[in-house]
């Protein structure tokens, strides 16, 4: 659709004289580019896009917005499947081009700019020997995922990317730019920690860095027609992983292009290589994979692991949900839904919970994700717009075949655009802590473009 919206000229000059920021409206070069974000079947126009260059930039956007009475949408990395970095006739606060990484070795901490990736994070990290959980796909912008609480392959011994934040530079509702950490609001530092992007625009990040250099990654896949065992081994074998091994199970299809599916297991072992050596052989000799690629590499490259089965401008539609647990039932019956998926590039995986994450008190930050368990993504994908209606349906098939396995629990980073109503179960017992500081931060719910925690 076009936008409708005409901008009040004085107070887009206004604008323009206060920033260093590009400010791009339908029609001029780069906006077609830049409201564009990883999900391809996300198409919105913003009236306005703010390409900030500083915090001062983004709260001069945030002001813009308020006087002129338009929404708010802000993108980081631009990576959620739900595209709500991205609104119709809204100004966007787009940090894209924030992209500075400053190591503090000595410190071990890490500042980096609201729109760097875990690949730019990752690789700067890793030029002092350190590294902290990032996403399992590197191509993701740390703001999000961060904001969201923040999977990945550390988590079991370093728990999520959220429980390594150290401060946050934010801009507020009221276009104030602040330093938010344990000290100066452990309130609003507690909401930052999982609360998504409700409470501000995150401009910026300091993490706690934990010594690392090389895992021992990869993975084993296996034929489709013993998928049904691999998830059941996979259930025996994360009974009782150390923290340092992260294994997830997937339903996959091979990269060749050929369409066919695997059952894969994807590994990575943060400790020392000899403990690897042990911890990983019940996994290298069970059954007989039709592929192996396991072995040592440095942590930065296990990040990237994922990266090709996500491209940038493919057509998404995710649904996921924690389970209650991986009993033989829910194993079949997910093994004979993907066996009818219409797509090559979809997927269906399995993510583990146990060490450091669940040793965390579920009050300690807004994401209450601390019990030890799996949680379910189906993550379709496709590049055929004529095949939207298929793959939407086979989706939304999926998960309410395998509903009656699911847990009260769901993930925010995952929830679509159309899971409005899993934001309740995405905080458990934290959402009331989470509205009452929704209205104390944001009682007009200036940041409403997001899996939205309502004040009223």
């Amino acid at each position: 659709m076009s936008t409708t919206t005409t901008l009040d000229p004085a107070l887009f000059e206004e604008l323009a004289d206060a920033v260093g920021a590009t400010l791009l409206q339908p029609g001029d070069d780069g906006y077609e580019a830049a409201r564009r974000v990883h999900n391809g079947l996300v198409d919105r126009r913003p009236a306005l896009i703010v390409r900030c260059q500083t915090a001062e930039d983004a709260a001069a956007g945030v002001r813009f917005a308020r006087a002129s009475g338009l929404s708010i949408c802000v993108r980081g990395g631009g990576h959620n499947v739900s595209g709500h970095a991205v609104a119709d006739d809204a100004v966007m606060i787009d940090l894209e081009e924030m992209r500075a990484v400053t190591v503090d070795a000595a410190a071990r901490t890490v500042r980096a700019a609201g729109g760097v990736t875990w690949a730019e994070l990752n690789e700067a990290a890793a030029e002092h020997g350190l590294a902290v959980t990032g996403g399992f796909v590197s191509t993701t912008g740390i703001a999000g995922l961060t904001l969201g609480g923040g999977f990945g392959w550390l988590m079991g011994k370093h728990g999520f990317a959220a429980d390594n934040l150290l401060a946050v530079e934010l801009v507020t509702a009221d276009s104030r730019v602040v330093d938010v950490d344990e000290e100066s609001d452990p309130d609003l530092f507690w909401a930052l920690r999982g609360g998504g992007g409700n409470f501000g625009v995150a401009t910026s990040f300091l993490y706690r860095l934990h010594p690392l250099e090389t895992v021992v990654g990869g993975l084993v896949a296996h034929p489709f027609d013993h998928a049904q065992d691999v998830l059941r081994f996979f259930r025996k074998f994360t009974t009782s992983l150390p923290d340092e091994l992260t294994v997830v199970a997937g339903l996959v299809h091979a990269p060749d292009g050929s369409g066919a599916k695997l059952a894969a297991l994807v590994v990575c072992h943060s400790g020392d290589p000899a403990a690897a050596d042990r911890d990983l052989a019940p996994l290298l000799e069970f059954g007989s994979p039709a592929m192996v690629n396991i072995g040592p590499m440095p942590y930065p490259v296990v990040n990237t692991l994922l990266d090709e089965a996500y491209p940038r401008g493919a057509l998404n539609y995710w649904k996921s949900s924690f389970v209650r647990d991986l009993n033989d039932g829910f194993i079949d019956a997910a093994v004979g839904r993907f066996a009818s998926t219409p797509s090559p590039m979809t997927s269906m995986g399995l993510e583990q919970f146990h060490g450091a994450v669940t040793r965390v008190p579920v009050n300690a930050t807004a994401i209450p994700h601390r019990e030890p368990g799996y949680n379910l993504f189906v993550t379709t994908e496709w590049l055929d717009p004529a095949e939207t209606d298929a793959n939407v349906a086979w989706t939304r098939e999926t998960y309410a075949a395998l509903e009656p396995f699911f847990a009260s629990r769901r993930y925010v980073n995952y929830l679509d655009d159309d899971d409005s109503g899993g934001v309740r179960a995405a905080y458990g017992s934290n959402y009331d802590r989470l509205v009452e500081l929704k209205r104390r931060y944001d009682p007009d719910n200036v940041f409403h473009h997001n899996q939205n925690i309502d004040p009223a």
